[in-house]
């Protein structure tokens, strides 16, 4: 029998806690609880109790606790760590690595999978610092069921809402089967390239590769293996891929094509168009500019559509970042490329989608187009993910 060690979080959505522990319970799971003190303001510890027919821990200095199940036994005795409702503070402290109470203690001592559930006001999951905080976690390894938008207890409507029981049950079902893309190898590109003009100085764009990050750690939560090739970025790779660092255009293309076969190859890096020999001196300023002569780099994502055989990925994605025409110039980079899957984004001066933790895009098919606005970039990547299984004609 699969353990769960149920985290329940202080907020009005920790009553629907009480029904997730009596149907994972129904699902065959042993469900051991944690009631941190906000959850207790919501509901009691008898009633978790006697629902999960475990003793609720709560205490963090409680010397019977601690001396029956200290909390480092609770943190490794499950076999996924499940915290729901996940909130803003919850979150914040274990992306900062907090251990003030026996929740964050359990959450920093664990070395066991963890899912989180968020639930909170739609202006507290929109804050920037919740989405950078997000993406940290999921950087982490740490899998996110929803949240999903619908009306909240405060009279608001919008993103935020707690997912449905019946849904977080699946969800933590399928952690314990082998993910779609089990078996599968996925190489993702990240972040910028830098094409030096001299030993100091460079071309380069604005790309985080938060993006990138993202759709690397979607694909390896869905059971892939995954060799992330990124660009200069001050980003931790997502847990369970394998990251291949590079600066240039040339390198990246070279990393790209070493690491294959591959099965998915998912083109998100905002790679340089072109590239100028570089000065083997820092060039100094003077009277006259110095004249740069610009060269054409490789095209990687036509270059891996363009392979015969096996040695094509059956399914390549690419990234349209455009600034006009934006869906029109999308399609037509998805036909002239010959890749399977487009997403477009705007990336005129009006949007904010570099560097940024929300993006708007369209991921366009043969035969489908799906559109997500002012979504975070973790769920743009599930998005993408699961409309690349389906491609692919997996089972989800």
């Amino acid at each position: 029998m699969k353990r769960i060690l149920l985290i329940i979080g202080g907020g009005i959505a920790a009553y629907k806690s009480l029904e997730l522990i009596r149907r994972l319970r129904d699902a065959g799971f042993e469900v051991q609880a944690v009631l941190t003190k906000a959850g207790a303001e919501f509901i009691t510890p008898l009633s978790v109790a006697a629902l999960s027919e475990q003793p609720v821990y709560s205490e963090l200095f409680s010397l019977k606790d601690e001396t029956e199940m200290g909390h480092i036994q609770l943190s490794r005795k499950a076999d996924v760590v499940l915290v729901c409702p996940a909130t803003a503070d919850l979150m914040a402290k274990m992306v900062h690595g907090l251990a003030n109470d026996l929740a964050s203690t359990v959450l920093l001592a664990t070395d066991k999978p963890v899912i989180v559930v968020p639930a909170m006001n739609v202006r507290m999951w929109e804050h920037k610092a919740t989405q950078r905080n997000l993406t940290q976690l999921t950087a982490d390894g740490v899998h996110c069921i929803g949240p999903v938008t619908g009306p909240m207890a405060c009279g608001e409507h919008g993103m935020g809402r707690m997912s449905e029981v019946g849904d977080i049950v699946a969800a933590v079902q399928s952690h314990f089967r082998a993910g779609p893309l089990h078996g599968k190898h996925a190489i993702v590109t990240a972040g910028p390239t830098h094409e030096p003009i001299d030993p100091v100085r460079y071309i380069a764009n604005r790309s985080s590769g938060k993006q990138g990050y993202a759709v690397a750690a979607a694909l390896a939560a869905h059971g892939a293996r995954v060799t992330l090739v990124s660009g200069p970025t001050n980003l931790t790779a997502p847990h369970g891929t394998t990251l291949v660092k590079v600066e240039t255009a040339h390198e990246m293309y070279e990393a790209v094509h070493k690491a294959l076969p591959a099965d998915i190859a998912v083109c998100v890096a905002a790679v340089a168009d072109w590239r100028v020999k570089p000065a083997p001196q820092k060039l100094k300023k003077s009277a006259h500019m110095p004249k740069l002569e610009l060269s054409e780099n490789p095209d990687i994502l036509a270059s891996l559509c363009a392979l015969k055989d096996e040695r094509r990925p059956a399914c390549v994605v690419g990234f349209a970042a455009e600034t006009t025409d934006i869906l029109s110039h999308a399609r037509a980079k998805l036909k002239s490329k010959s890749c399977d899957i487009i997403v477009a984004n705007d990336v005129s001066e009006t949007s904010t989608i570099f560097g940024c933790d929300t993006t708007t895009v369209d991921i366009i098919s043969a035969t489908a187009q799906t559109h997500h606005a002012r979504v975070s970039k973790t769920m743009a990547a599930d998005a993408l993910v699961q409309t690349l299984i389906q491609t692919m004609d997996l089972n989800i």
